[in-house]
């Protein structure tokens, strides 16, 4: 290990790049292969940076690219400081954090600390006998009588969440996969050893992580039963849901976890960056910012949007409601789209996904855009021969497989869509040809282009970057709006959330210079006339006061 950290980016900026930038997360396996093997790699990364550059991104996250034996594509790691040969080689991982700084890209790594691969050494250890030293790094326990599982729980991905070791007679706790055992966060040791991976990395150059499951680090001590969820419907809801996770889920000690990265990420500097996956609503989300509070520094996903009904007054209520619950010192973030979730313009069509791109790009905190929703990619549709996501081979018919959004970046026209030489991984969509960077870089009305002046309109615009957050009342249930305002801008943002037109009224303002309109035929720099507005179908605004 080197005696301190790599270099940072260089920059001129006086905001910190924690409320500065927005994050781009990378899929690397689907992200650009530039050996031919179909699945994407980290020099496919460094390859692409300009672009990431050019769009307005000042930091990418990038999913597991670990060792690995890939039964869950990277979150089952089997060697947490070392780099799968799929994705390339250490010296290239060093090239992209490099050559990311000289953009002024910040990188955040992945970091997995719920669970290991069964292939990790530390887990080989753990099984061999009883008495082994590592064999408390994981979570084991004796059958009951008849030699069934120690309890009810069951795994995200399907099934008990426990398997049978027959040379130890014990089980094993696996809250995703079998191939994923749960590590013991009670063990000092693991606690010590996973603070180890995240200096290692640190000292590589990386400016923090996405911390992957953190709300299930800790389960019960006694292995209670947890109970049957009485909303439960079998074979329309994900069988996951058939019981409520009181013994599994949240429990204090994640707490107390947390505030130890958040400690450990105050000891480098203000630099270090991390957030934390947990699916919550404002009560959870806020418990998480208490417990890293004073610090700044690590933070838990706002996932809320991915889920929220298509209206106006369904978003300002939460808007409002995050708003207020939140420290003034706490910093929001915004997420549209991920590797778990269907793609944002296949949940709510091209036209709302334009405007949520809009609101994403606007609110207060920070934004996380996933690879592709730039040029407004979709699910696709995989032939049940081509399924590769084992959530869709465990539990088949209900949804549920992540493959569809994690199909290849579509770059050009070429064949694969500009992604790889060789066969992909998985299917690229049928009209790549169509939907793809170098088509939609040409169109001024293209996602791609309303993304780009959206991402540069707000790092140019300091109202956008760092201004308070207030609702407006626009006079109609059908139009968000909201004004972000610092000593010297004021920014107002509407937001029509229905297919008809409607007129907006707002008392005290009557008129603003465009700055943006989603639709992409306004004329930046017109003077808008706010008592004769009339929002078309789908249509968002900003607006300079």
């Amino acid at each position: 290990m080197s005696n301190g950290p790599r270099p940072r980016p260089k920059t001129r900026h006086t905001v910190p790049w924690q409320r500065r930038v927005a994050v781009y997360q990378i899929y690397p396996r689907s992200f650009k292969d530039t050996d031919g093997d179909g699945v994407g790699d980290l020099r496919g990364v460094i390859e692409k940076l300009d672009y990431l550059k050019d769009l307005g991104i000042g930091a990418i996250w990038l999913s597991p690219v670990y060792t690995s034996p890939m039964v869950d594509f990277g979150h089952d790691v089997e060697d947490y400081m070392a780099i799968d040969p799929r994705f390339g080689t250490m010296e290239d991982f060093e090239t992209m954090v490099h050559e990311a700084h000289e953009r002024d890209i910040h990188v955040l790594m992945d970091f997995v600390p719920n669970h290991s691969s069964d292939q990790h050494v530390w887990f080989s250890e753990s099984r061999a006998t009883k008495d082994n030293p590592k064999r408390d790094w994981y979570i084991w326990a004796d059958p009951k009588p008849d030699g069934s599982p120690p309890n009810n729980w069951i795994s995200v991905f399907g099934g008990p969440s426990w398997t049978l070791d027959p040379a130890t007679n014990q089980y094993y706790l696996h809250t995703f996969l079998k191939e994923q055992p749960d590590l013991n966060w009670r063990n000092p040791n693991v606690r010590e050893a996973m603070q180890g991976v995240l200096d290692f990395w640190i000292h590589k150059g990386v400016d923090g992580f996405r911390t992957d499951a953190v709300y299930h680090l800790f389960k019960d001590e006694a292995f209670r039963d947890e109970p049957i969820n009485p909303n439960y419907v079998p074979g329309r809801d994900d069988p996951y849901n058939e019981l409520l996770h009181i013994h599994t889920q949240g429990r204090d000690e994640v707490f107390e976890v947390v505030k130890m990265f958040a400690e450990l990420m105050a000891e480098h500097d203000d630099h270090l960056y991390m957030m934390l996956e947990a699916y919550l609503g404002v009560p959870g989300i806020v418990r998480f910012y208490e417990a890293c509070r004073g610090h700044g520094l690590v933070v838990p996903f706002n996932f809320n949007l991915l889920s929220m009904p298509w209206n106006a007054r369904a978003y300002q209520r939460f808007i409002d409601g995050f708003e207020s619950a939140l420290d003034p010192a706490d910093w929001p973030n915004w997420v549209l789209g991920n590797h778990d979730r269907s793609r944002v313009a296949t949940r709510l069509g091209e036209d709302r996904a334009r405007l949520a791109a809009l609101l994403l790009l606007t609110l207060r905190g920070m934004p996380i855009i996933y690879y592709g929703d730039e040029i407004g990619m979709t699910d696709v549709t995989i032939p049940l021969r081509l399924v590769q996501d084992p959530f869709e081979k465990n539990e088949p018919g209900f949804g549920l497989g992540r493959d569809p959004e994690r199909t290849p970046m579509q770059w050009d026209s070429s064949p694969n869509a500009g992604f790889s030489k060789g066969a992909p991984w998985l299917p690229v969509a049928k009209h790549y040809e169509k939907q793809n960077v170098e088509q939609e870089r040409k169109d001024p009305a293209s996602m791609l282009s309303l993304y780009t002046r959206l991402l540069h309109l707000r790092a140019d615009a300091p109202a956008l970057l760092e201004g308070t957050y207030r609702a407006v009342d626009t006079g109609t249930p059908h139009v968000l709006g909201y004004l972000r305002e610092t000593a010297g801008q004021r920014v107002l943002v509407l937001a029509n959330f229905s297919p008809r037109m409607h007129r907006v009224r707002i008392d005290a303002i009557t008129e603003g210079r465009l700055l943006c309109t989603t639709v992409g035929d306004g004329e930046v720099g017109t003077q808008v006339n706010l008592q004769q507005l009339h929002l078309r179908k789908n249509e968002g605004l900003i607006l300079e006061i």
